[in-house]
């Protein structure tokens, strides 16, 4: 056992010899044993006890048994105690999950105050197989089927190369007690069911179930460190070209992957693989995605914006960013997409600055007739998100004179006769 457990240290490269460490120390038989491999192995640790309050005379009972175990070894001893089912109706959250959030927060407190390299903590083989199962059973992908890695930030596993059993043998051997928390035999709570009757059966079938599971879910993690290799290619990237995904022969891991980082989940990415284009969907974390042509975009959820009226000239402000002056000048004719230079004449205020709605006409600059504003932003090639975003500035008749930064309205060009300009700058 200690020969199998060094090992899984080294390869992972979870320890330094020369580094301080905390162990998550409950006082059952995973953590005892941890804590005596650890310290039989050199390594300098201090145990740190959390009692949540949750099961009466046998929560105080796990606490002096650790305290008395780690006076006996002379390791530093650090407890703490727990209003958990306050926190948990506080918080609106399972006892569970309240005390998990106050075990971990505490290690990391405690991990800044006396300088840890890092928390062990005693998830053995058996905890990792049945996560794999439970996650399994509510469904899930291949990141699911991993298990529990020996590394996740500062929290380290040393003991997930061995079984609940071999753990036993060793306390047997070095005849070291250890307590049982009662909670634990009883088959309330999913992962006890699987503990207690699903893996029992399954063994049934093969012994070597537990072995078995733990194989393949090593194995997944190096499938999972190739496609996250490809999928990082693609994190922050806000337009998806679907034509480079198809070297890879599948692209839904990948989009879910992409859209997962902006807040959409598995059944809305999904919908996006069959949507036609010109579809877009929102996430609750303030995105919307684009289904367009060959490509998905993704941008923040479109802000409201506040129809601007402007009754003479002067500087106005459309957004956080951008400025529209307003101004009249000698005879010019811009040819700068930001600026637009109209027959002063012909323009009367208010002007209004809004975007494009349902129904809007003007006369492009060159053409004749009147066209949608709709169906020009089309010939354009603009997508949804554009089209939505666009901006028109209109006179006191709500006739269009200028598709801001597209094109001005030919009844109010500047001409021959125009002895002065309006001249409209974005910037």
């Amino acid at each position: 056992m200690l020969s199998k457990v060094k090992d899984y240290i080294k390869k992972h490269k979870l320890l330094d010899i020369n580094e301080l460490y905390l162990v998550a120390l409950s006082g059952g038989a995973d953590s005892v044993a941890l804590l005596l491999l650890l310290d039989e192995m050199g390594y300098k640790v201090h145990a740190v006890h959390c009692n949540f309050h949750l099961r009466g005379t046998e929560s105080d009972r796990d606490e002096q048994f650790c305290e008395h175990l780690c006076q006996q070894k002379n390791i530093p001893f650090h407890r703490i105690h727990f209003d958990t089912l306050t926190y948990a109706e506080t918080h609106k959250v399972s006892v569970e999950m309240a005390a998990r959030e106050l075990r971990y927060r505490y290690f990391e407190q405690l991990k800044e105050d006396i300088g840890v390299a890092g928390v062990c903590v005693a998830h053995h083989r058996d905890d990792t197989v049945e996560t794999v199962l439970l996650n399994l059973v509510r469904g899930t992908g291949l990141k699911g089927l991993t298990g529990i890695q020996p590394r996740n930030g500062h929290i380290l596993r040393p003991l997930l190369c061995v079984s609940r059993q071999e753990i036993e043998v060793y306390l047997k051997t070095k005849g070291q007690e250890y307590v049982t928390d009662s909670t634990n035999l009883e088959a309330d709570v999913q992962r006890n069911v699987v503990r207690l009757k699903v893996l029992p059966l399954l063994k049934e079938l093969n012994p070597a179930v537990s072995e078995n599971i733990q194989r393949t879910a090593e194995n997944l993690v190096e499938a999972q460190q190739v496609l996250d290799a490809i999928v990082n290619k693609y994190i922050g990237v806000k337009t998806l070209e679907l034509n480079s995904l198809k070297k890879y022969g599948s692209s839904e891991y990948i989009i879910h992957q992409w859209a997962k980082q902006y807040g959409f989940n598995g059944t809305q990415v999904r919908q996006v693989m069959a949507a036609e284009t010109g579809r877009f969907f929102s996430s609750p974390e303030g995105y919307d995605l684009l289904v367009d042509r060959e490509r998905l975009l993704v941008e923040p959820s479109l802000k409201p914006f506040k129809t601007l009226r402007i009754p003479e000239e002067g500087t106005y402000v459309l957004d956080d960013l951008t400025r529209l002056t307003v101004k009249k000048e000698s005879v010019w004719i811009s040819k700068e997409a930001t600026v637009a230079t109209l027959d002063a004449s012909k323009v009367r205020f208010p002007l209004t600055v809004r975007r494009v709605e349902e129904g809007d006409v003007m006369q492009p600059y060159g053409m004749e007739g009147r066209k949608l504003l709709s169906d020009l932003m089309t010939d354009r090639k603009m997508n949804v998100f554009d089209k939505r975003r666009q901006l028109v500035v209109t006179d006191a008749e709500n006739q269009v004179v200028w598709l801001v930064g597209i094109r001005t309205d030919h009844r109010f060009r500047v001409s021959d006769s125009t002895t002065e300009v309006l001249a409209l700058y974005t910037n």
